[in-house]
């Protein structure tokens, strides 16, 4: 299986859409369910358009065999007092679960994070009981600073989150 990572572009809005659709309905571990994303393809392609260019917010395709496997995006704070912080979130399709794309996509977060948007903090959120995610991000040096009780209510259960940071200095 090849894999290929790359820049989202607007071209990319249509399946982008469905993708998420797709990865709401395999997991409680995302912000949204089946119902996916509330944006059009237009939205979808002005937001992607946006980032084309950006050295402070990406949005990574994980593809095999010209599909959207996965996902990854960094969000950098332009306030000056957190222009030093980003906000990472990561998706991957079920069936693609333990094959290494999640590696792959965090990676290049790192790498745009340390050479393109030059900050030292990466932050992110995480089900406490997400063993799988929580490895893969401690495998990258990620460190639980926290957690935040009851971040989601799924089917009128209460959900505890990890807060973790990985510190790029």
């Amino acid at each position: 299986m090849s894999i290929t990572i790359s820049r989202a572009t607007p071209n990319d809005a249509k399946e982008l859409l469905d993708y998420f659709k797709t990865i709401g309905g395999e997991t409680d571990n995302l912000s949204f369910g089946s119902e996916g994303l509330p944006f059009s393809v237009e939205q979808e392609e002005n937001y992607l358009k946006g980032l084309e260019s950006s050295n402070r917010s990406v949005l990574f395709l994980a593809k095999a065999d010209g599909k959207i496997i996965g996902c990854s995006s960094l969000d950098c704070i332009n306030s000056p007092r957190m222009a030093h912080r980003g906000s990472y979130a990561i998706s991957v399709r079920k069936d693609y679960w333990g094959k290494g794309v999640g590696s792959l996509l965090t990676e290049k977060i790192i790498n745009f994070a340390k050479n393109t948007a030059k900050i030292n903090v990466i932050s992110l959120e995480v089900r406490s009981d997400n063993q799988r995610a929580i490895s893969l991000y401690e495998k990258f040096g990620f460190v639980k600073i926290g957690q935040f009780k009851d971040f989601f209510i799924v089917r009128e259960q209460k959900i505890d989150f990890d807060l973790m940071n990985l510190y790029l200095e």
